[in-house]
């Protein structure tokens, strides 16, 4: 803009002064001589000025030297001063498609994850920020890009192909979000979600998920058949110890006299319909005689 201004003004200058030679048209001259003059004069003084939008941070830079950062707004500088702005908007950084990550299980097996990073530069930090990386698309493509895809390897790395594609899905993302946020804060970045939208496992994991997970189901129906088959053998000791105690305490509780008694009574009960004459219910071997037919 400054060397803009420069050639602006000079050559209002040489207009302003051809005018005073014989030309075909003085006044034409005259005016665009004028006209150059006040546009190089415009862009001269704006060379003393920078607009920071709401959504920005502005880091000036004199001669190779980077001063504090500018907050929005309007600000007085240098001709000679260069400002780089970043935007404060989130930014996502999506690793899908070509930058789908391969990642490996714990037992070698071989996943895709697609994963979606949002991201924002903190604006305490715009001038470290631009030391290390000079630019807002610089930042996302040196620091965020490299170190997400090295945590979400390692991450995947700790655990099997089965927990990577299904079980521990939910646990994994939250710990690639917790270890992407503590690499980039230090650096000046906010990490401000991290979506992990898809795992894909490769077709010889696949085969070896299914039968995993095929063996898991077998696995558990055996365990549920022996939980079962010890239910029954429980309750049927229960049943059987029950039953013994009962026919015990019915033991203990009989004597002689009382079965005499009983066997008596049935007896009696059978000679209502047919005489009965001697009946084994005797003691010291001594018969005894019911008779039926007296009534």
């Amino acid at each position: 803009m400054l060397i803009l201004a420069v050639l602006l003004l000079l050559t209002g200058a040489v207009l302003l002064v051809l005018r005073w030679r014989k030309v075909t048209d003085r006044r034409a001259v005259t005016a665009a001589g004028l006209v150059t003059t006040g546009i190089g004069l415009l862009a001269g003084l704006a060379t003393f000025v920078y607009v920071v939008e709401p959504y920005e941070v502005g880091v000036p830079t004199t001669l190779g030297k980077v001063g504090a950062t500018w907050q929005p707004g309007l600000h007085l500088k240098s001709p000679l001063t260069d400002v780089s702005t970043f935007s404060t908007r989130p930014v996502d950084l999506d690793l899908t498609g070509k930058d789908t990550i391969e990642v490996r299980s714990s037992e070698g097996g071989v996943l895709y994850a697609d994963i979606t990073v949002k991201w924002s530069v903190d604006p305490q930090h715009t001038q470290s920020l631009f030391k290390l990386a000079g630019s807002t698309d610089a930042v996302q493509r040196r620091l965020v890009y490299p170190d997400s895809r090295e945590i979400v390897r390692n991450v995947f790395a700790k655990h099997t192909g089965v927990e990577g594609y299904s079980s521990e899905r939910e646990a994994i993302s939250a710990e690639i979000e917790r270890q992407i946020t503590a690499r980039l804060a230090p650096r000046g970045i906010l990490v401000n979600g991290v979506n992990l939208r898809n795992v894909k496992p490769s077709d010889s994991l696949q085969h070896a998920i299914d039968q995993k997970i095929q063996q898991d189901q077998a696995t558990a129906q055996a365990e549920a058949a022996v939980r079962t088959a010890k239910a029954e053998a429980e309750k049927r000791k229960i049943e059987s110890e029950s039953t013994a105690a009962a026919n015990n305490a019915i033991a203990n509780s009989l004597t002689d006299r009382i079965l005499a008694s009983q066997c008596i009574e049935a007896f009696k009960a059978a000679a209502e319909k047919n005489p009965v004459y001697a009946s084994p219910c005797g003691t010291g071997g001594s018969p005894v005689i019911v008779d039926g037919s007296k009534r």
